[in-house]
């Protein structure tokens, strides 16, 4: 889990000023890990720390910093009967302001974001060689050393490109948006199409010729082709077979798949690049609705990014 650069830039842009609460430290049982983080504004917020009583209260005492009334720092909040809830252990929560300026020296700070809790903090050893870690090393951990807090400023590890904004597109991208390390470009014909707002943090890409557009993809990133339109898919999963990609879901039924796997036979590609691609998507338990679709898809697209991120570290290794 790192710093989503990209999601701060878009909620300044949408909401101005805004508060940041992230799980800072934890000790015991306790909703979410160290590095979850929502962001807070006075008309809502995004994003989750987890525990609805303690969320609430985190976002309360964020509204009151962002508006003067309290100061911006750590907090210790044990998860007990004032919270009306049983887990037993402990969270310790940072809320800080985030504006232009702060987000402007995040980026240009480096792969790790360290700032202590109270100004004029020492700056302790241990942070001094967190920072000072090699990029071979891999990103460092969100954590809490000595009142300063360490999380990673690295690029989302998994990008997504969503071709087609209908209503199974809409139902993905809203399900998946949330999900820390995930980076969306949305992709279809027509501004019209897509919904406003758009999530926070997704990309959205016109194109008169979607397919043509594969070539900006990076070929580490995972596609989901859902268009309005059987020759569209098409010529989307023969350009991202002449592109490569990470995984490749195409909606449709066992009927549509078998067409297309021998119109893509006949384009010059080969049996087994056609079946990296998965179609049908989902899951049939869940159903046909837009929602249950996203749901199915969501589940499989974790699994899979999770196998294809192990096979990419043992093929660097």
């Amino acid at each position: 889990m790192s710093v989503d650069l990209p999601g701060l830039r878009a909620a300044l842009a949408e909401r101005g000023r805004i508060a940041r609460v992230v799980v800072a430290d934890v000790a015991g049982s306790v909703p979410r890990e160290a590095g979850a983080a929502m962001l807070v504004w006075p008309e809502g917020q995004s994003g989750t720390i987890g525990g609805g009583a303690l969320e609430y209260e985190a976002a309360a005492r964020a509204r009151a910093v962002l508006a003067g009334e309290s100061a911006p720092g750590a907090t210790r909040c044990p998860l007990g009967p004032s919270l009306g809830q049983c887990c037993g252990g402990s969270v310790t929560l940072l809320t800080e302001v985030i504006d232009q300026p702060l987000v402007d020296r995040i980026a240009e700070g480096g792969p790790v974001w360290a700032r202590p809790a109270t100004p004029d903090l020492p700056l302790p050893l241990a942070v001094e060689r967190l920072k000072a870690r090699p990029a071979e090393a891999g990103p460092v951990d969100p954590q809490w050393v000595d009142g300063w807090m360490v999380e990673p400023v690295a690029p989302a590890q998994n990008l997504l490109w969503v071709h087609g904004a209908g209503h199974v597109g809409r139902a993905i991208v809203h399900t998946i948006a949330p999900l820390p390390d995930w980076a969306i470009t949305w992709v279809d014909t027509d501004a019209e199409r897509f919904p406003d707002p758009v999530p926070l943090g997704v990309d959205v890409l016109v194109a008169r010729d979607p397919a043509r557009a594969v070539s900006h993809a990076p070929v580490r990133a995972h596609h989901l082709v859902i268009t309005y339109s059987h020759a569209l898919d098409l010529a989307l999963c023969d350009a991202l077979l002449r592109r490569g990609f990470a995984t490749a879901g195409l909606i449709g039924s066992a009927t549509k798949w078998a067409r297309f796997s021998k119109r893509l036979r006949a384009a010059g590609h080969d049996a087994p690049d056609i079946a990296r691609i998965a179609c049908p998507i989902g899951d049939r338990d869940l159903g046909r609705h837009p929602q249950g679709i996203a749901i199915g898809v969501a589940a499989a697209l974790i699994r899979a990014a999770a196998a294809f991120a192990a096979e990419d570290e043992e093929r660097r290794a």
